[in-house]
């Protein structure tokens, strides 16, 4: 991109400042990433905030990634100590089924501890992630209702919400957060594909040719399956044969970019590639 991308807005300046204070009080963690970059959803400023605590890493909308990839990072993260990982689509129904068991497992000394005194207090586990990765959906499924707002877009959750599961914990959802600075441009652009980073500051047909770019180099027969183009000999070219296929023309017969790298963006979004994961980390 021509310029650098970088968002943080004051409200996750005061987030990070409340979860710090918020984390002395909670057994657990929950940090939700989502499944098309779960590395580059990785906040350095968690790593000193979690220190300590028991984590469930929860690589969410699963269904929308590359499954090789989801499967490398799940088993990678999943060795770290005191943690556990899992692969999901939290819009499904009967996500605590699969979570619940976890969350006892991961906090199995406090509650035998509280067990031998017969104390009846509730288990506390606090949701992190970036912005827009679904980590309200995915309280909402665990409580069975809705429970707190959710919405496809960065900035939808602004304050604390503390929420009561039948398995004897309660839930903090906290507002999604990135970092002060963004100096790795390629996580970056990764964070805007995803929705975490708001459209407005970004340059939408730079971030577009940067996903034709991963498409084209990964995925080739889904680009090719989708626009119905032969490849060209970049993402440039490529770009132009998708919008010459799909005439979208100004008048003149130029190329109205804004409309083809607008489509090229929300057509990922909402996964009418297949299955595409930019992080690319496989063991292959």
């Amino acid at each position: 991109m021509a310029n650098k991308v970088n968002w943080f807005p004051g409200h996750m300046a005061k987030t990070l400042a409340q979860m710090s204070k918020e984390i002395k009080n909670v057994d657990m963690v929950i940090y939700v990433l989502d499944a098309r970059a779960p590395l580059s959803c990785l906040n350095p400023k968690f790593d000193d905030l979690c220190e300590n605590k028991p984590i469930l890493y929860v690589i969410n909308k699963a269904d929308l990634a590359d499954d090789s990839v989801s499967l490398y990072v799940k088993n990678m993260l999943a060795q770290k100590d005191n943690c556990d990982c899992i692969l999901l689509n939290s819009t499904q129904s009967g996500t605590s089924k699969i979570i619940e068991p976890i969350m006892k497992k991961l906090c199995e000394k406090k509650i035998q501890k509280y067990e031998k005194k017969e104390l009846n207090i509730p288990l506390r586990a606090m949701v992190i992630g970036v912005p827009n990765c679904g980590k309200s959906t995915l309280i909402n499924n665990m409580c069975g209702i809705k429970k707190t707002k959710t919405g496809d877009k960065a900035g939808v959750t602004r304050g604390k919400q503390w929420v009561a599961l039948k398995n004897g914990f309660e839930i903090l959802d906290t507002p999604g957060t990135l970092w002060p600075n963004l100096e790795d441009q390629d996580v970056a652009k990764k964070l805007c594909l995803l929705g975490s980073i708001r459209d407005e500051i970004v340059d939408m047909n730079d971030l577009s040719l940067y996903l034709v770019s991963i498409v084209q180099k990964y995925y080739p027969t889904l680009l090719q399956q989708r626009y119905g183009i032969v490849l060209g000999e970049d993402s440039i070219s490529t770009l132009d044969n998708i919008a010459q296929k799909k005439h979208f023309l100004v008048k003149g017969g130029d190329i109205d970019y804004d409309r083809t790298c607008a489509m090229i963006i929300d057509d990922f979004r909402k996964a009418r590639f297949g299955k595409i994961s930019l992080d690319q980390v496989r063991n292959v």
